[in-house]
Parts: C-alpha cells; structure tokens; sequence
C-alpha cells in the first residue's frame, strides 16, 4: 500500500452537509447525532443548548472580541469619558488677533507667550483640566475663529 492510500483508508469519513449557505464536514461518527438535533424544534434545540451549558460549565455565546464592539450602556458611557482633558489650539483660523486675546483671558499669559502660542498651532492651551472648563475654554477660542480639539 502506498502513504497516500494507507491515509486514505485511516482517515475519518466525513460528510458533507449544508446549512444555509455554509458547508459544514460531519465526521461518520456524529452523522447520526447531527441528524437528531436537526430534527429538532427550535424550542427543543434551545432548551437542549440550555441544558449542555449548565451541564459542561460552559457558554455557547460568541466572545465579546468574536461579536464585536458594543456599545456602552448609559451608566457606563459616563465612566468612560475622562474626567480631565487636554485643551489643543489646533488652527488659529482668520481672527489672530481675537485668538490671542482669548488666550490670554484663559491662560493669563503676556501678550507675546499667547501670540508664541497662537503662532505655533496646533499647541497644547491647558492640560489636565476639568471636562466643563475645558468646554468653556473650547467655546471662547472658537468664538474668537480658533479651531479646538479636546484631548
């Protein structure tokens, strides 16, 4: 006998069966068994996957990396939001002038560190500052024609 016939006969049997669009290879041993289950109710099946995860110890839900990203419930969506933020001055737009002036107000640097400031956008304004004031500061640069990022 050859390698490749000596495989051949060793090798399990298996048949092919088809669910939906998707061909599944059933080895000879468990044809009889997937026939059963076939055969089944939906209610049936279901009870009968219910049974073997009580039984096995185990889930036949799919893992959450398998079944993709979820979104966060509400309690949960506010737990993932930092608490501090990094404000950026990410374009000074057409208004420098205007820009300057409110980073200034919100920084209380001189004249030429807000203009340094402006000139060398995109620049960090602020780190580490609370959510609502990094909003208040984001509202006082775009009103002056900046363009903010909150980090």
């Amino acid at each position: 006998m050859t390698a490749k016939k000596a495989e051949k006969d060793t090798a399990p049997e298996k048949k092919e069966e088809t669910t939906g669009t998707e061909e599944v290879a059933v080895p000879k041993k468990f044809e009889a068994l997937v026939k059963q289950i076939e055969e089944l109710s939906l209610l049936d099946a279901s009870e009968l996957v219910s049974i073997l995860e009580k039984k096995l110890g185990v889930s036949a839900a799919a893992p959450m990396m398998m079944a993709g990203a979820a979104t966060p419930a509400a309690g949960e969506a506010e737990d993932s939001v930092p608490s501090t933020v990094t404000v950026e001055l990410t374009d000074v737009g057409s208004n420098k002038i205007g820009v300057i002036k409110a980073l200034r107000a919100i920084t209380e640097l001189g004249l030429k560190e807000a203009k340094d400031l402006a000139d060398g956008a995109p620049a960090v304004v602020k780190e580490n500052v609370a959510r609502e004031e990094a909003e208040e500061m984001k509202k006082q640069l775009e009103e002056a024609g900046g363009t903010v990022t909150l980090k």
